[in-house]
């Protein structure tokens, strides 16, 4: 039988990548740091990913188990190296903590074993890249004897998974719809099988369709939604004026795509409008806390609010609405969430100007860098009339 190892237990992982390399036919070796859900996943056999919203079904997954890297990195290494596949779900910075790990278990690798398919799936472009880089960075000499042990490619990953019901144990809930594109030249036409993946010749349009409309969108609906005092996305959404705004996002996104990519502005139309349809749905009782968390990195130069609209000014195309998503993300207070309280307290020691170019990485410049500097300012206008 095949098997996969999957770096990052949660949600995603059990939900969505985990479930599809079930469905491939994979038995499925789990790794994480976390114990008590190593334990509860090895005290499991098996477990079921519950989708909710129309045409939503329940699948039950089986033939798993978990490792603790943190605790036996050698039974990981040891199952990386017999493994078919690998993947990951945890966060594109703790990439580098994962590369130790696949190295090992590459340097322990047959020689003459097919290669092993190593795919990032993170809300990152090029995040396997980035995972590659890692690895050869820490084999150093040795990667010129490992590297042709592995296949990397690139992937893009699309599917809702909200914070979990009380209680759920290792089940997921999930909504219906996903995505799973996977960039098919680095396999020279030896494609693993994995049902509902779809392989293709250049992802760059597919990571950016992605990023720039669900990610965008969800972020966008998020941070509009707290600044009205709305719990949840769907809430959030059903709000007219937040509605507006959130479209009005995605409909300069979507001018990007078009101009940089090609694509068609009717069928990106018709998937705006079915990114909207997941949003609002009820059953996903996804919040705007969960959502709008780590505001700091969604700000960030290359992310979903900057990273378009630095390319759309570029270009000459319009960029209101994304400039006043970035104003609500910037109005973002959740004393839950480091990143937001970090977010304020910057907003409040720094001036406007540095606090732009530290966390935004645009160029003073930069065509999109007067905009920003302006809603940063008018942030710390109001965090002053607050405090008086």
């Amino acid at each position: 039988m095949s098997t996969a190892v999957h770096f990052g237990a949660g949600n995603i992982g059990r939900g969505f990548v985990g479930l599809l390399l079930s469905e491939g036919g994979y038995e499925l070796v789990f790794s994480d740091v976390a114990a008590p859900l190593v334990d509860a996943i090895n005290a499991a056999s098996e477990y079921t990913v519950h989708e909710v919203g129309e045409g939503g079904v329940d699948r039950t997954v089986t033939g798993f188990r978990a490792l603790n890297s943190a605790e036996d990195p050698q039974a990981v290494a040891d199952a990386v190296a017999a493994a078919d596949v690998v993947t990951t779900a945890v966060g594109p910075t703790v990439l580098k903590f994962i590369a130790p790990h696949i190295l090992a278990g590459l340097a322990l690798r047959d020689p003459a074993a097919p290669p092993l398919a190593v795919m990032a799936c993170e809300n990152a472009i090029g995040a396997t890249d980035l995972l590659r880089d890692e690895i050869r960075a820490q084999a150093g000499d040795a990667w010129e004897a490992v590297s042709g042990r592995a296949i990397f490619a690139n992937t893009a990953v699309d599917r809702i998974v909200p914070a979990q019901p009380a209680g759920a144990g290792v089940d997921v809930t999930v909504e219906p719809f996903y995505e799973w594109a996977i960039e098919s030249g680095p396999f020279g036409g030896e494609l693993p099988n994995i049902p509902g993946a779809h392989f293709v010749e250049n992802l760059e349009p597919y990571i950016e369709r992605k990023l720039f409309t669900v990610n965008t969108g969800h972020a966008t609906t998020a941070y509009f939604g707290a600044q009205a005092g709305t719990p949840t996305v769907a809430e959030a959404l059903a709000v007219p004026e937040i509605a507006a705004s959130v479209s009005a996002a995605l409909e300069e996104t979507s001018a990007l795509l078009v101009h940089k990519h090609g694509l068609d502005a009717g069928e990106l139309a018709d998937y705006r409008a079915t990114i909207l349809r997941r949003f609002a749905n009820p059953e996903l009782p996804d919040t705007v806390g969960r959502v709008g968390r780590q505001p700091l990195r969604k700000l960030s130069r290359h992310e979903r609010f900057v990273g378009p609209a630095a390319e759309a000014a570029e270009a000459g195309l319009p960029v209101d609405a994304l400039v006043a998503a970035i104003g609500a993300a910037l109005a973002f207070d959740d004393p839950e969430d480091p990143q937001s309280v970090e977010l304020q307290q910057r907003l409040r020691a720094e001036d406007a100007a540095s606090f732009t170019a530290s966390v935004t990485g645009l160029e003073p410049s930069h065509p999109l860098y007067a905009r920003v500097e302006r809603v940063v300012a008018e942030r710390q206008a109001a965090i002053g009339s607050d405090a008086r």
